[in-house]
């Protein structure tokens, strides 16, 4: 059993906090706060019942271009929250935990990015996290902990599994709202349509055998370069471009693909056409037209008719990848049509990572849930067990 916010007596305690607030970043700060919004709930409940809220977070990965602190992310979140928010430009330091001791109650304070130490870029039993020295050393400033981090719950990273081994520990609303509907995917209404784009092209192979073999797929509509690997897996000519983009995400795609289909290819639908950039113009192509010099951006109409359909008649729709390369407009009306289907299903889950921005870009809304988590929902939807969670349920 997992413990909730319900549960937890915040008036006057330091709750550590982990949430997901990876945030891309622009010239002059943070270029998207989605995830930040994502735990304002969280934070906010947590300040207003008179705890004193140290966040956990990390941005970005070492060495790449958004690796840096989160003093942009503190001060928007003091946009945020009604509640006084400060930065700590350390995480375990003397001085980190002096400031969590004197930290007023109802009051916020983010530590650093939590990757800044060694330790939190590599993968860690709970037990052997526990003794880390960021959770050693932090653990006796705080009284008790909360995940509300779901979209790196599938990381074993000292801040994610190592304080539930030294402090009571909680599920924030954003984790607990995820539990709930990816952890019952079996219980959400039939016919179950699973949309499985982008160009995870492994991770989204995995999603529909195991969503096939398990039962909870009636159909798997393939899109973007998932779906081309199934093209090319019924022996489809697309053309050199395309199997190149294929080969690249995954050389040993299209045989699995191909094993699937022998499998389950009655369940799993196939582009009927696709888009391609043709002197600076979207060309639809059937594939009796193919191959094409020019590399498949997108489903085209055809195949939107057939999808949409099926998405319409769902009992639940999961989408989870983009059609084609939303990014450019021309190549963004197969994500868009299929989103916009997908809503009219009796319920609609969506994704996250590149499919919650997808969204937000086409301004697309009205589903059921959407996650916050690219890996982690993904990870759920396989069956897997999130390292995570099965901390805090430990």
């Amino acid at each position: 059993m997992i413990r909730t916010l319900d549960d937890l007596d915040a008036a006057g305690t330091a709750v550590g906090v982990r949430v997901d607030i990876n945030s891309p970043l622009a010239a002059d700060g943070l270029a998207d706060d989605a995830r930040l919004r994502a735990h304002v709930d969280t934070l906010s409940e947590l300040a207003d019942r008179d705890g004193r809220v140290v966040v956990l977070a990390h941005q970005g990965r070492p060495g790449g271009d958004e690796f840096t602190t989160l003093a942009t992310h503190a001060e928007r979140l003091g946009g945020l929250l009604d509640a006084p928010v400060s930065y700590c430009d350390s995480t375990f330091s003397a001085d980190a935990r002096e400031r969590v001791d004197g930290l007023d109650d109802g009051a916020v304070l983010v530590l650093e990015n939590t990757r800044f130490y060694s330790e939190e870029y590599m993968e860690w039993d709970a037990d052997e996290a526990a003794e880390t020295h960021l959770v050693a050393k932090l653990s006796p400033a705080l009284d008790a902990y909360v995940n509300d981090a779901f979209a790196a719950s599938h990381r074993s990273q000292p801040s994610l599994v190592g304080f539930p081994g030294r402090l009571p520990s909680y599920a924030g609303r954003v984790l607990e709202r995820e539990l709930e509907v990816l952890g019952h995917i079996d219980e959400s209404p039939t016919p179950r349509a699973y949309v499985l784009g982008g160009a995870k092209v492994t991770d989204s192979i995995d999603v529909a055998r195991s969503v096939l073999e398990r039962g909870l797929a009636d159909s798997v509509l393939t899109a973007g370069i998932v779906g081309n690997a199934f093209l090319l897996a019924d022996g489809v000519r697309l053309g050199a471009a395309s199997a190149e983009v294929v080969n690249e995400r995954s050389t040993d795609a299209v045989r699995r693909a191909g094993d699937l289909l022998d499998e389950f290819g009655h369940r799993i639908y196939l582009p009927r056409d696709v888009a391609v950039e043709r002197d600076s113009e979207r060309v639809e192509l059937d594939l009796e037209q193919l191959p094409a010099a020019e590399a498949a951006m997108d489903i085209g109409a055809r195949t939107v008719a057939a999808y949409a359909d099926v998405l319409e008649d769902a009992g639940t729709a999961i989408l989870n990848g983009p059609a084609g390369v939303f990014e450019k407009e021309a190549f963004a009306y197969g994500t868009r049509e299929l989103y916009e289907a997908a809503t009219r299903a009796d319920q609609s889950i969506v994704g996250g990572g590149d499919t919650a921005a997808a969204l937000r870009q086409l301004g697309i809304d009205g589903f059921s849930h959407v996650s916050t988590g690219g890996g982690a929902a993904l990870r759920m939807l396989t069956g897997d067990e999130l390292p995570a969670v099965a901390a805090l349920a430990e």
